[in-house]
């Protein structure tokens, strides 16, 4: 089933009411650059079915690797405890062999190119080149230990089971996973979600050669164009046309989405560039669309939605396996934190509680990912009816606001340590760019305003610790310049992300925080 489905019917004469403003609300967006722009009521509903997120082929194919590999394992151990042939083969030396050739037939299978989505989706046309490679495999490696060894015909028969077991399994198993991915792809469970950016013909072209992928497993979502109606009408290819990319970038940070395909010549270079500007801030993959380009590029340049040709201009940071190995990082190192820090954050609640009236911990809304809105916990450093939740006035050098107790939490971040159980929760990681109050400003005026770009901030989950706050910037934010570095620093964090990067930042973090100049 083609996965380019459209979107169910709705009253065209309503839309084209809805869209008629999207000048007007263009202009107004300009006026106010950070704050968010409200979309119109039918991009709302159609943000609203793709707000639960999918499964990710990546992470499904790594999955069934590591279960291929597993099973086969288990699958030698078992046959040799039923058929152990003639006893000269110990457990230990056939669970050598076990390891060695399912680490191999994982590796043949994918030298095969059998641990694709297309592949995957395959019942019976693949089978062949699988049980193939379990065979060779198989063979080689019995093979090459019958040559360290020596071996009897007795040891071989014994290898008879676990081939047709495995071969078995391998058979079965590919039959299953082929009626689940057909299943998900019915269903919208695995799909990557685009969007068009840019409408009229190229958009039309682009969507009519999506359609003719036979395993395609692109959902688009709709199409944003800041041109009026004469250029670029409200339906291109039975898709509506949801509102201007002002509005797009909020659209975004509604629901789930994976890809930004912007539908535009080359030769319209201006118009690409002011699009990215705009577009660069936002968790997603771009991709120019070079199917009806002229210019041809070396193939490595291009990147393939089905037999679609497509430039990357950004890609979604810290994704898939990455994004799964940094919240292992962060589950296991928080752990570790808390059982060594619970003596001084008991000992910070008793001093909170009996220095000051009001609650021991503090709540505070901030920007997490993809702009979302936060609630981001830490121990009250303020007197309870002078508080901000807000953060607009920011804390200043003795500051009345803060409590005896609560300079000296601040000066030495121990009243961010509840954030802990922020990342327990998955709000935050512990190494990211910090989450500011979501009124946070710069001499009265707000970061976004300060920064172009700021926002690129949050293509990835805040941190409890950055590269920015080890490097100095911390704390007060009394003039552009420090929101300004602070940016930077962490622009080039998520640009050069690794867990290498993180583990550095953490362990430099403790050392780093007796630099307390401009923590109040």
């Amino acid at each position: 089933m083609n996965k380019l489905e459209k979107s169910d019917p709705f009253d065209v004469e309503a839309l084209r009411k809805q869209v008629s403003d999207i000048e007007a609300r263009r202009n107004a967006s300009r006026e106010h650059a950070s704050e968010p722009t409200e979309i119109n009521a039918y991009a709302r509903q159609i943000a609203e079915q793709f707000r639960d997120g999918t499964r990710s082929p990546a992470i499904i194919i790594g999955q069934l690797r590591l279960l291929e590999f597993l099973a086969l394992f288990s699958i030698a151990l078992i046959v040799h405890y039923f058929w152990p042939g003639d006893g000269s083969d110990p457990l230990l030396v056939r669970a050598g062999m076990a390891a060695i050739a399912s680490t191999a037939t994982v590796i043949a299978l994918q030298l095969a190119d059998t641990y694709t989505i297309p592949a995957l989706r395959a019942k019976l046309r693949l089978m062949p080149r699988i049980l193939a490679s379990w065979t060779i495999v198989l063979v080689l490696t019995i093979g090459l230990f019958a040559l360290i060894r020596g071996t009897t015909w007795a040891m071989v028969d014994a290898y008879v089971p676990w081939f047709a077991a495995g071969a078995l399994f391998l058979a079965t198993e590919r039959f299953l996973v082929a009626y689940g991915i057909r299943n998900w792809a019915r269903n919208g469970i695995m799909e990557r979600r685009a969007v068009i950016v840019g409408g009229g013909e190229p958009a039309k072209e682009l969507i009519r050669t999506l359609e003719q992928q036979a395993d395609n497993d692109i959902r688009i979502c709709g199409i944003f164009d800041d041109r009026g109606e004469k250029r670029s009408p409200i339906m291109v290819a039975g898709y509506p046309k949801l509102g201007t990319v002002a509005e797009l970038v909020e659209f975004v940070r509604l629901t789930r989405i994976d890809m930004l395909i912007i539908a535009l010549p080359l030769s319209a270079e201006a118009r690409i560039f002011d699009l990215l500007k705009k577009l660069w801030v936002l968790p997603v993959d771009i991709r120019l669309a070079a199917h009806a380009n002229r210019l041809r590029f070396r193939p490595r340049a291009y990147s393939h939605v089905g037999a679609v040709p497509m430039l990357d201009i950004f890609k979604m940071p810290i994704r898939d396996w990455d994004s799964v190995a940094k919240r292992g990082f962060d589950i296991f190192f928080t752990l570790v934190a808390l059982a060594l820090l619970w003596p001084l954050m008991a000992a910070t609640a008793i001093a909170i509680k009996a220095t000051s009236e009001g609650p021991v911990f503090f709540m505070q809304k901030r920007h997490g990912f993809n702009n979302e809105v936060i609630n981001v916990f830490k121990f009250r450093s303020m007197y309870t009816n002078m508080a901000d939740p807000s953060g607009k006035a920011a804390v200043t050098k003795g500051d009345p606001r803060v409590t005896r107790v609560g300079r000296f939490i601040r000066k030495t971040s121990i009243d961010e340590l509840p954030q802990l159980f922020n990342v327990l929760r998955g709000d935050l990681s512990l190494v990211g760019p910090r989450p500011h109050a979501v009124l946070a400003q710069a001499r009265d005026r707000a970061f976004a305003d300060v920064v172009e770009g700021y926002f690129a901030r949050h293509r990835v989950k805040p941190g409890v610790t950055g590269w920015a706050q080890i490097n100095g910037w911390r704390g007060e934010v009394d003039n552009d310049e420090k929101i300004k570095f602070r940016t930077a620093y962490d622009l080039y964090y998520i640009e050069n992300w690794s867990l290498w990067f993180d583990l550095k930042i953490l362990f430099l973090t403790p050392v780093r925080l007796f630099n307390t100049e401009n923590a109040y």
